[in-house]
């Protein structure tokens, strides 16, 4: 028998409500989907989508802490961009080529600007002025500069340069850059996790962990598993969305696709800097901003080959455009290591200006 003085710890065997409620969703919205099709589904998925990143972003946390905040910012990362990365395949395999450039694109500027702003007008509301460390977030920006030039040159080549075999040509060139993306994304994480690690993992930060490290990755897999299931009815649903609603395919997937496909960075990055540990919300964002540029995106070149219509690096230059001013942006907020709610806003409005542009996009 417990004393009665005894305080009972919080059990860690048993799944989260909240979780329970994100599978029950699921399978709900499944006979939904498959019965209506078309728009339905496609919002359906989308919602049903948020609540899973909710729990994935709880996950996350919960491994950050066991972790530390640069791993834990990189692991946000890694698991949230896994459901951009199925979203990407599976559209890739219906030929929506285009769609799957502008979710890049929307990827890219959404975590630098929306999912940053939004950390840094939340955290600013709560704590005034918060703190991190600039190295690393300059380092994150020099890596996007680094995609940027990488984008330049394929695009600037097919649109510019009038010779034969050019989309081949261009081809090949962009299969060379994305090796040399890979290359310089894994040079990164032993820059992060190995020999400049102090940069990434400050002391202060490292929450405690209530839940056991096997119970965090088992939810954090099982709801991954719940996102790749919607997002799989959500690219089936695209086409047929866009011509009921009316607005063009690089809207959808610079904005839309690119939102809900990156959820679970919306979630975790607001949370972080709502605690105070702005050094790992700024991680999440830049470093999945990072991770869609130089690994990613690559990634999706190769695997395009697989089916009728390979991608290309070689995107619109409305599209490059902004992913280069996004880029800009952050590193002048980042370079003083500090932020405020303004400084979100900003960036929020900078967001918005780009998405206005891009709603009036042909």
């Amino acid at each position: 028998m417990k004393a009665s003085g005894d305080v009972e710890q919080p059990s860690t065997k048993r799944l989260p409500f909240s979780f329970i409620v994100c599978i029950v969703l699921v399978i709900i919205s499944l006979p939904v989907a498959l019965g209506y099709g078309g728009i339905t589904t496609f919002i359906f998925s989308s919602i049903t989508i948020l609540p899973l990143a909710f729990v994935m972003g709880r996950a996350t946390e919960e491994l950050a802490a066991h972790l530390g905040p640069g791993a834990g910012g990189l692991l946000n990362a890694t698991f949230g961009n896994a459901t951009e990365l199925i979203i990407a395949i599976f559209a890739l395999s219906s030929g929506l080529v285009e769609i799957v450039k502008a979710s890049i694109t929307g990827s890219i500027i959404g975590n630098i600007l929306l999912v940053l702003g939004l950390s840094m007008l939340v955290g600013g509301i709560r704590h005034k002025e918060q703190k991190f460390d600039s190295n690393a977030a300059t380092t994150r920006s020099t890596m996007l500069v680094l995609a940027v030039i990488a984008l330049i040159m394929p695009t600037l080549f097919l649109r510019y340069i009038d010779i034969p075999d050019v989309e081949a040509i261009t081809d090949a060139m962009s299969i060379g850059i994305a090796c040399i993306l890979i290359t310089a994304y894994i040079l990164g994480l032993v820059f992060s996790l190995r020999t400049h690690k102090h940069f990434y993992n400050p002391a202060g930060e490292e929450g405690v962990a209530v839940w056991s490290k096997k119970k965090a990755i088992l939810v954090l897999v099982l709801a991954t598993i719940g996102v790749a299931i919607e997002s799989h009815l959500l690219v089936g649903s695209i086409e047929s969305s866009i011509q009921a609603i009316g607005i063009s395919e690089i809207f959808i997937g610079v904005i839309v696709i690119a939102i809900v496909g990156n959820a679970a960075e919306h979630g975790s990055a607001i949370l972080m800097a709502w605690k105070n540990k702005m050094n790992l919300s700024v991680s999440i964002a830049t470093s999945s901003s990072t991770q869609i540029a130089l690994f990613v995106a690559p990634v999706l070149v190769f695997v395009s080959h697989l089916f009728a219509s390979p991608m290309t690096l070689a995107f619109e230059i409305f599209e490059l455009v902004s992913i280069a001013l996004a880029v800009v942006v952050l590193h002048m907020v980042s370079v003083d290591g500090k932020s405020n709610w303004y400084e979100g806003v900003l960036l929020i409005m900078v967001y918005t200006i780009i998405a206005i542009g891009f709603f009036f996009h042909p």
